[in-house]
């Protein structure tokens, strides 16, 4: 399988890889395991990861969770789904001239559109240009092709998905996959607008794994304490 080089631009920081003892680290890890026992009978390889709306923070729960995934000995592989307003290909550091769009269309072969990452046993699939019938694409042939041909070489296949309310792409995608994890931001994203995304991704036949309660303020000292020592003993 070939794999493109990464053409790098500035890319933002993945903590789970840069800082391993971090708070928020350990709290992918736990994300991680719990994903692998979430379903005893029924394996589960490919995972929407999507959000109630916008900037709730699911592209970065993505991509850690798929670096968390591959530091536990996996092959895995982030695809870019949101084809509106993809972010995956800044996190990583890579451009955005091709990927999952241009290859749904037919321009390119899934070779040319996979990249490897700096963490090792993580490829990355971006998102590409921005098409003019992203849930025309999402539901096509060519997208179920894609996923299968994912499950055969990775272990875990995660897809950042577009918002559920904002667009019915989610949607499209959760009905594809073997679950789907909710992410909503702690303090900002409206209860109304939490049970209206799981109602709309329930009505697509996704299976909702669970929800992540994106950036909550640790303000319990006691318990910082009692993490960081935990670590600095087992040093």
């Amino acid at each position: 399988m070939r794999r493109r080089k990464r053409r790098q631009i500035k890319e933002r920081p993945l903590i789970i890889h840069g800082d391993p003892k971090a708070i928020a680290s350990e709290a992918f890890r736990t994300l991680r395991t719990n994903l692998q026992f979430t379903s005893p009978d029924r394996e589960v390889k490919t995972i929407l990861i999507t959000s109630a709306g916008p900037e709730d923070g699911k592209s970065t729960v993505a991509a850690n969770l798929a670096a968390a995934w591959s530091q536990s000995g996996s092959r895995v592989v982030l695809v870019g789904c949101d084809l509106r307003r993809p972010v995956t290909h800044a996190i990583f550091g890579v451009r955005n001239t091709s990927g999952l769009s241009a290859y749904l269309s037919g321009r390119v072969p899934l070779d040319e559109v996979i990249i490897e990452t700096k963490v090792p046993g993580l490829d990355l699939i971006p998102a590409g240009p921005i098409p003019p019938n992203p849930a025309e694409l999402l539901q096509s042939k060519a997208m179920r092709q894609c996923l299968r041909e994912l499950r055969e070489r990775y272990d875990v296949v995660l897809c950042d998905g577009a918002p559920a309310i904002a667009v019915t792409d989610a949607a499209v995608v959760a009905s594809q996959t073997d679950g789907t994890v909710l992410v909503i931001q702690s303090g900002e994203t409206p209860k109304e607008a939490a049970l209206h995304a799981k109602q709309l991704l329930e009505r697509a036949n996704a299976r909702i794994l669970g929800v992540v309660l994106n950036r909550v303020k640790v303000s319990d000292r006691t318990s910082m304490y009692y993490y960081h020592y935990y670590y600095s003993d087992a040093e």
